[in-house]
């Protein structure tokens, strides 16, 4: 990243292509995350798109009590900086209260917050303060232009680096859906970058089972038309084999179908480019 800032780095493809934030929901071991870490920025390298590495050192907001939530947070969070340290990456985690935010800005570039708690004011404050990269999901449950409250918290807090990830809109009590004029709403609201994420926005939570459901097979449709409306980045869960996945498999990319899916967004984004609306 030659000591540049995130902000930068994130808009540094030199043929102006979208960014990723890409990996396994939850780090699972260092070899499984080392592996597709690899995998990841072979294809980033390839395509020249910004990559920042993903996962989890701790999820906790499951739905059952037996969920798997983590090997244990030290550990995931140093497999997280390996990662860095090996493919010359940034990575990203999540973080769900404000006691963990300095905590993971030892390790990590970027601070993710939950959709659940984007409106958590304290936690906000405490993920910018680390002067880390913040990025804020949208809740399920929240208007695109009522973003801007969640973006402004955090540059009050003294940090203008910061984006918001949309990922659905709660429709019913079991799918999400996508609208997407929340994407240039966001982006004229919040001034920020914004990042679809098209895997997780394909769940179908709240199942009577307490494992949530989804349909990957609509990843490539949610990325096509979120690139067409003019997202700046991207955010996919992906595992060798989503089966045996820790957690969120049913709604995970298989690792051996990304380039492909990338290759084809890269193109499209390329024709977007070249439009002039």
């Amino acid at each position: 990243m030659n000591n540049i800032k995130l902000s930068e780095y994130l808009s540094s493809s030199p043929v102006g292509n979208f960014f990723l934030l890409a990996g396994p929901c939850v780090i699972e071991g260092e070899e499984m995350a080392l592996s597709i870490a690899e995998h990841l920025k072979e294809i980033g390298t390839k395509l020249q798109i910004p990559l920042v590495f993903k996962g989890s050192y701790r999820k906790a907001n499951r739905s059952r009590l037996d969920s798997f939530t983590g090997i244990g947070d030290e550990k995931a969070l140093k497999i997280l900086a390996k990662v860095k340290e090996t493919f010359d990456i940034p990575v990203v985690t999540d973080i769900h209260q404000s006691s963990e935010a300095q905590m993971a800005a030892e390790y990590v570039d970027m601070l993710q917050i939950p959709a659940f708690l984007c409106r958590q004011t304290e936690l906000l404050v405490a993920a910018a303060k680390t002067g880390k990269y913040v990025n804020i999901k949208k809740g399920q449950f929240l208007s695109p232009e009522s973003m801007a409250n969640a973006v402004n918290k955090v540059r009050a807090a003294g940090n203008n680096e910061v984006a918001v990830t949309d990922r659905g809109t709660t429709f019913g009590y079991t799918d999400l859906i996508v609208d997407f004029r929340g994407i240039p709403v966001m982006r004229d609201e919040c001034k920020c970058p914004v990042i679809m994420d098209i895997t997780h926005s394909l769940q179908q939570p709240n199942q009577s089972s307490g494992v949530t459901g989804g349909l990957p097979s609509m990843i490539s449709t949610i990325g096509k038309a979120a690139i067409a409306v003019g997202a700046d980045g991207l955010f996919i869960e992906t595992h060798p084999n989503p089966a045996v996945a820790k957690s969120d498999g049913a709604n995970m990319l298989p690792l051996d179908k990304i380039e492909s899916l990338l290759r084809n967004l890269t193109t499209l984004r390329m024709a977007v480019n070249s439009l002039d609306f």
